[in-house]
């Protein structure tokens, strides 16, 4: 008999053991928690594409701002302007072609029209460093309403693009390629630290990880676009200087939603700097040409109050940089807060206690 229950146990075989199975496996990638991450993937996948493609398949003009300086008909003229439909410019009365341009060069209007008195043939004065694509609506329906006073407008770009710098679209892809390199490196951390935050000690040494990490990778775009390529020249310390900031404020948000939600908090960061931020960051089209959503959201995400920063600090002499650098400073202090509250929330008390002696 023992003989026989020895041989019987040498055939015995552990879960482990067993082979795997089809039926196994199905039942297995078919657990609830499996699907529901699927389910979450899907969704944002969903948003990406609605996300951009809602943004960008009809881009039109909205209120984009423009002064008149047309002397005595400056009232009539603002008037038209104001009363086309969609409203698709917002003229101001200037008093003067000097104050029409200065509101151009400063950033504060993005064209202006300066009726000639002795001649069919206005100026349109642009900044196509504010965005080429405003420029293009602005000439359009200028157009249009210049051809129904059977006049027409010569264009003269007061704020040209740098010479490598092709439709003004550098400043946000620069500025999307440090957002992704400040959210991947808080994941990246998260991954090799064995995955969510624990306690109030690892999450202080994950902010810590990511400063120096910030400053680097400012730089380093910095020296890409200016030194390097001479994309954007001219700004190399204020361009270093944003960098660090889009960095940080990307990576601490990420380990601030680690610390909250755990992985799914990667998912947030996505839906956050990806599927919001960027279609409505004022890149490809500016505020101006997005729909209402996209437009409003945009300045209070990092991706677009570091679009505006950059072409403010290129372009106009950094006028109007205090709202977008209010933006990331305070997603800085957001991310660093929440990561060391939640922490402390969720802490193990057992990684925290002193060994036994």
């Amino acid at each position: 008999m023992p003989d026989e229950i020895a041989e019987t146990d040498t055939t015995m075989t552990t879960p482990q053991d067993t082979p795997a199975t089809l039926g196994r496996e199905l039942r297995r990638i078919t657990a609830p928690r499996t699907l529901a991450l699927l389910v979450g993937v899907l969704v944002l996948q969903l948003g990406f594409i609605l996300s951009y493609v809602g943004a960008f398949h009809a881009p039109r003009p909205q209120h984009i701002p423009i002064s008149i300086a047309a002397g005595a008909q400056s009232a009539h003229l603002v008037e038209q302007i104001n009363g086309i439909d969609g409203t698709p410019l917002r003229a101001h009365a200037a008093a003067d072609e000097t104050s029409a341009r200065e509101s151009v060069t400063s950033g504060d209007r993005s064209a202006a029209l300066v009726m000639n008195p002795h001649s069919t043939t206005d100026t349109l004065y642009v900044a196509s460093g504010g965005g080429a694509a405003v420029v293009t609506a602005v000439e359009q329906v200028v157009g249009q309403v210049e051809s129904s006073q059977h006049r027409s407008a010569t264009t003269v770009d007061l704020v040209p693009l740098q010479a490598h710098d092709a439709r003004g679209l550098t400043g946000f892809y620069l500025v999307i390629g440090w957002i992704v390199g400040g959210y991947l490196v808080a994941a990246a951390i998260g991954v090799m630290s064995g995955g969510r935050v624990r306690n109030l000690a690892e999450a202080g040494g994950r902010i810590l990880l990511v400063v120096p990490y910030s400053i680097v990778s400012g730089l380093a775009g910095a020296l890409i676009v200016d030194q390097w390529l001479s994309a954007l020249t001219g700004h190399f310390a204020a361009l270093w200087g944003v960098g660090t900031l889009l960095v940080l404020s990307s990576a601490v948000i990420t380990l601030f939603m680690d610390a909250l939600v755990g992985t799914v908090g990667i998912g947030v960061t996505i839906l956050i700097f990806v599927v919001l931020g960027n279609p409505s960051a004022g890149g490809p089209y500016q505020y101006d040409l997005l729909p209402a959503f996209w437009r409003t959201i945009g300045p209070f995400i990092p991706n677009g109050a570091g679009t505006t920063a950059v072409r403010d600090i290129v372009y106009f002499g950094g006028r109007g940089i205090g709202g977008p650098m209010l933006c990331l400073v305070a997603y800085i202090l957001i991310g660093i807060i929440g990561t060391l509250a939640a922490s402390a929330q969720i802490g193990d008390p057992r990684r925290d206690e002193p060994a036994a002696q």
